[in-house]
């Protein structure tokens, strides 16, 4: 008869099961850890170790095969220390005994049993669903660092431009501009009469145009419009100190959709604001007394979300 499917059930409820006559199988609680070399999480779990002093019968291997099998106490004490011995036998003989989702037994160079346990089974009950898993580490941008080392390496140097020196005389400059002069003074003489002219006629035209301005503003003023009265009512919602909390979310476009999920299901649900952790907070609604505020929260767990919570505000 194989014993070692009995151990392995006992040992996720008990952390001690002892096998009279040969020793007893230990679970120590292990608290999850990440490998940093591997970027692995490692959720909780126990470690069994092995006792070989602790062989004295407890009755809790014993007791449990018996009423599995439905058979005498005191049968299947005899036959659990049979197999007690034949396991002892083996071992001093050099072998090594093998226990399924347990682990391996064998002698060391000191005839003393060393044990090596089975690694694949969690007997946590509490982390029951969870694996190891790898993790993916972010790799976060640096490009205002990489810049600011580019331009330490290789400094930016302006070199001004040097404007190239023309070939002209310097008296063709004069000659030009003393023939712009001349040309310019023959024109004005000649266009002298004409501009006073027109000058008369657009002041004329001007005095008749601010005439025509004055007369309308004083029709106007003597008749002013009345525009009616609009009337514009606008409610705004006033918080509670009691707030039913839907998330937080670390992005503000994701508590923006939150609030609109919530409306459609027909909730007064709105954007609370920023958290001293930096999260957008989404509330389903605000109440003033406690008690309402309790009462709709347990409303929301049963009907929307158990994760909803109570934020009260001093």
């Amino acid at each position: 008869m194989r014993i070692d499917s009995y151990i392995e059930k006992l040992l996720f409820d008990y952390n001690c099961v002892v096998v009279p006559g040969f020793g007893a199988f230990l679970a120590h609680g292990k608290s999850a850890e990440i490998d940093l070399a591997t970027n692995t999480l490692v959720p909780p779990s126990k470690t069994i170790s092995f006792n070989a002093q602790l062989s004295k019968n407890d009755g809790l291997l014993v007791s449990h095969i018996s009423k599995e099998k439905n058979l005498r106490y005191e049968d299947m004490l005899q036959e659990v220390e049979n197999i007690a011995k034949d396991w002892n036998s083996k071992l001093a003989q050099g072998e090594s005994i093998e226990l399924f989702g347990i682990g391996k037994l064998w002698h060391n160079s000191e005839q003393r049993i060393q044990f090596q346990p089975e690694e694949k089974i969690n007997f946590l009950t509490s982390s029951f669903g969870l694996s190891t898993f790898a993790a993916t580490p972010i790799q976060r941008e640096v490009i205002k660092e990489e810049v600011e080392e580019m331009e330490e390496r290789i400094p930016f140097i302006i070199t001004p431009e040097k404007r190239e020196q023309t070939s002209f005389r310097p008296w063709l400059k004069y000659a030009a501009v003393f023939l712009l002069a001349v040309s310019l003074g023959v024109t004005s003489y000649s266009t002298y009469g004409d501009f006073q002219q027109k000058e008369v006629a657009a002041q004329q035209d001007a005095q008749q145009e601010v005439s025509r301005l004055i007369q309308e503003a004083t029709f106007f003023e003597s008749a002013p419009l009345e525009l009616p009265a609009i009337n514009i009512n606008v409610t705004k919602k006033r918080l509670g100190k009691h707030h039913v909390i839907a998330g937080a979310f670390r992005e503000e476009q994701n508590a923006d959709k939150k609030v609109a999920q919530l409306k459609n299901k027909g909730y007064n649900a709105f954007y609370l604001g920023v958290n001293k952790y930096g999260l957008h907070q989404v509330a389903y609604d605000s109440f003033d007394e406690p008690k309402e505020a309790l009462a709709f929260l347990r409303k929301v767990k049963a009907e929307d979300s158990r994760d909803a919570w109570l934020l009260s505000e001093k």
